[in-house]
């Protein structure tokens, strides 16, 4: 069955791979990506699955789902297609789409002899807003059993785990006056930044290892010889551990509201964006890399563990899930980088996204023949989720 898989993949590859590259030449940033989202919805229209679309608040969000059978899990396949601003698709987006919707189309019209549900989500901006963000909050992701996704990458590996992301803006509101002539009436907003930042700075030996706190000034409040009325900085917090970085955000408020006690300003707190952990489940990455090994995926490595924040963490922390990761550049490139833009159309590129929808095929068929794979997945995703929190 699974040759047949791959064999069907195969045989559709042109409209994928076309579908592939017109996104490449045409990037578009988050919740802009018209051209790219109507080039994936209408393939799998074409292939009468059922479209949600403009859904969540989002317009260039969708949802199309196919039940073949009846009953039996529901599998879902999740997709970016946002692209960076002023480096196109520098992160391999543009891959994305077009494998999952030719590991969507394999399912449906291979395996029809069993029950299964295949849930495909569109899921914009992830570089900016990460939709999948408030995409789940508003009830999305619900529905699946399983959560997959590929992703352009140096090697061919999965995820053990990912940081947990809490980001603020943060203003500072203070009392202007003349610097020179009558300093004492002025409050100034910009020292109550720069006390902010030296709060943090005692804070990072009382924290653990792995914690990350990152600050920059945006508005400085203005000319020299005026004591600044307004200041205003970006803070970034990180962990791995989601209820962690939790209790690392309160004591962090704790140091912005005591420097505005000082400096007797005001301030505003703002969060921007708060991205969850994933839960990694091993025996799913180990399905996933059992594939990639039948299939001869090259540089396969051991699981990352160090990686940085994504939206993905949001859905992996209320369902199993993973993403393949399928090498198409050089070892040790990173992304958002000239070498991402050079292979984005290149045969490596070609073969990586057939490659990554074969392995999340196969790994759907095992999920979906042989429901212990299943209930293994799930049963080792509630545990490591309970232990968590």
């Amino acid at each position: 069955m699974k040759e047949t898989l791959s064999h069907y993949i195969d045989q559709n590859q042109k409209e994928i791979l076309e579908m592939a590259d017109f996104i490449f030449d045409h990037p578009e940033l988050g919740l802009q990506e018209f051209q790219a989202v109507t080039n994936i919805k209408n393939y799998l229209k074409k292939h009468q699955f059922q479209m949600e679309e403009n859904i969540y608040g989002f317009e260039t969000a969708f949802r199309a789902s196919y039940q073949v059978g009846t009953g039996g899990p529901s599998i879902g396949l999740l997709c970016e297609y946002d692209a960076l601003e002023g480096l196109g698709h520098a992160c391999a987006h543009h891959m994305q789409g077009p494998s999952i919707v030719a590991t969507a189309v394999a399912l449906q019209e291979v395996l029809k002899d069993y029950n299964f549900n295949i849930i495909v989500y569109g899921t914009p901006a992830e570089e900016t807003l990460g939709a999948k963000v408030a995409m789940s909050e508003r009830g999305a992701f619900s529905d699946i059993d399983i959560a997959l996704m590929m992703h352009g990458s140096p090697t061919t590996t999965t995820d053990v785990k990912s940081m947990a992301l809490s980001n603020f803006d943060i203003i500072f509101h203070g009392v202007s006056s003349h610097a020179a002539l009558a300093p004492e009436k002025g409050r100034s907003a910009l020292d109550g930044i720069l006390l902010m930042m030296q709060g943090i700075e005692f804070l990072r030996e009382h924290v653990k290892e792995d914690t990350r706190m990152h600050y920059t000034i945006t508005d400085g409040g203005g000319a020299a010889n005026v004591v600044p009325k307004i200041a205003k900085a970006k803070l970034s917090l990180r962990s791995y551990d989601r209820q962690y970085l939790d209790s690392v955000v309160e004591r962090v408020k704790k140091v912005i509201q005591g420097a505005a006690m000082m400096t007797e300003t005001s301030c505003e707190i703002i969060q921007t964006k708060a991205l969850d952990s994933k839960i990694p489940v091993l025996s799913l990455n180990e399905l996933l890399m059992e594939n990639a090994k039948l299939l001869s995926a090259p540089r396969i490595t051991p699981p990352r563990e160090k990686t940085g924040s994504t939206d993905f963490g949001n859905v992996m922390y209320r369902v199993p899930g993973s993403c393949i990761r399928i090498a198409f550049v050089p070892e040790g490139s990173s992304s958002h980088s000239d070498v991402y833009l050079e292979k984005g159309k290149t045969e490596e590129a070609h073969d990586a996204i057939l490659l990554a929808s074969k392995i999340l095929a196969y790994t759907a068929y095992d999920l979906i023949s042989n429901p212990e794979n299943l209930k293994k997945i799930q049963k080792e995703f509630k545990e490591k989720k309970k232990a968590s929190q």
